[in-house]
């Protein structure tokens, strides 16, 4: 009912790695600047709850986004958690941020910022990693087909995201 309670040390380092139909990217996150948020991210995805999820909205040179349970944009956890924003301009290419629906409504959606558009947004999003691995995955990925709605004609899958514990 409520947020994830905290698994995670903020003094440890974190990696995701997200294996997807097109390739794999890694991640590292940022337990320090984002702890609920990397908590967050960090539980579900031990739980396995990305695991066969799709990148719901791919839009090109902007972002790509996943995590929805129904695959419309639509879908949470069943809960809600606080904001952990970044100063502005701290969004880059590779940039894990958590998608919103307005102030502190977190759930289990999360965005890659693949090119300008995602670079230039305000400090809305709860920024929470970075890949280090996989930028061409990520390009791969946002040149994929998409109609008006921004949804790929054949889905991008997130087949299994594993995270990656170290001191």
């Amino acid at each position: 009912d409520g947020e994830m309670p905290m698994c995670i040390d903020e003094n440890r380092q974190y990696q995701a790695t997200i294996e997807t139909n097109h390739g794999t990217m890694t991640a590292f996150l940022y337990p320090q600047r984002a702890p609920r948020t990397v908590n967050n991210f960090v539980c579900l995805a031990r739980y396995r709850y990305y695991d066969g999820l799709v990148f719901h909205r791919i839009i090109r040179d902007f972002m790509i986004q996943g995590g929805c349970p129904e695959g419309s944009g639509r879908g949470n956890p069943g809960y809600r958690f606080a904001d952990e924003l970044p100063k502005p301009g701290e969004y880059e290419i590779g940039s894990l941020a958590m998608a919103n629906a307005g102030p502190n409504t977190n759930g289990s959606q999360f965005f890659i910022v693949s090119g300008a558009h995602g670079v230039g947004l305000p400090p809305q999003y709860s920024l929470f990693g970075k890949l280090i691995d996989g930028l061409d995955v990520l390009d791969a990925i946002q040149k994929v087909s998409t109609d008006a709605q921004d949804r790929s004609a054949e889905p991008v899958v997130i087949e299994k995201v594993t995270i990656t514990e170290t001191d």
